[in-house]
């Protein structure tokens, strides 16, 4: 909550605004698994705006040596997942899975695997989706409209802008199996797209 407060002042920095919709459905009876598009650093300012009490996120392991951001976000009790260890991340989603719902957390996953700021999205890894399945909980899309507009991280070019942020109904997984995960991650990949565009205004 500390962490959130601070990152929230940053936006009156970089002159954003942010237009959030749908906060209601983070109100789920206990463990969920919340996906949404990652585009940039500026995702974190968008991510204290919504995120709900009870839930931590997954990150790559090599983000917990980027100084001042990785310091912050292992304070904010991130779980690190290597990613180039199979083994070690199937251990770790493994752990996840079980004390997620005895602590009753949620978990806050980036399901592209990494920043993505095009306009468009990438396909989706499972690993969140497997979660989902195994653990037997509702999967929670989260939307970030484009920074397009106002961001190009090839040039480093930045003016002040508008955000877009809409959290979408729940996707149940109770009596899913893992023949399961493939469908699951295709519905929630072509709803974040479509949401993806209409906030953006995109066709």
């Amino acid at each position: 909550r500390i962490i959130r407060a601070v990152v929230k002042t940053f936006k009156y920095f970089f002159g954003l605004r942010f237009e959030v919709k749908g906060l209601e459905n983070f109100q789920v009876e206990g463990s969920a698994i919340i996906v949404s598009n990652h585009q940039s650093i500026l995702d974190m300012m968008g991510l204290m705006e919504v995120l709900p009490d009870n839930c931590v996120q997954v990150a790559k392991k090599e983000l917990m040596y980027a100084g001042t951001v990785g310091l912050i976000i292992y304070l904010g009790g991130v779980i690190f997942i290597n990613r180039k260890s199979t083994s070690s991340a199937k251990m770790v989603m493994g752990e996840v899975a079980k004390t997620m719902t005895a602590d009753n957390v949620k978990v806050w996953v980036y399901p592209e695997g990494t920043r993505n700021c095009t306009g468009d999205l990438m396909p989706f890894k499972k690993g969140a989706f497997h979660l989902a399945v195994q653990a037997q909980v509702p999967v929670i899309p989260v939307v970030y409209s484009s920074f397009t507009t106002f961001y190009n991280p090839k040039k480093n070019l930045f003016t002040s802008g508008k955000i877009k942020v809409e959290v979408l109904p729940p996707i149940e997984t109770k009596g899913l199996t893992s023949h399961d995960v493939s469908d699951l991650t295709d519905r929630c990949y072509h709803i974040m797209r479509e949401t993806l565009f209409r906030l953006s205004g995109r066709p």
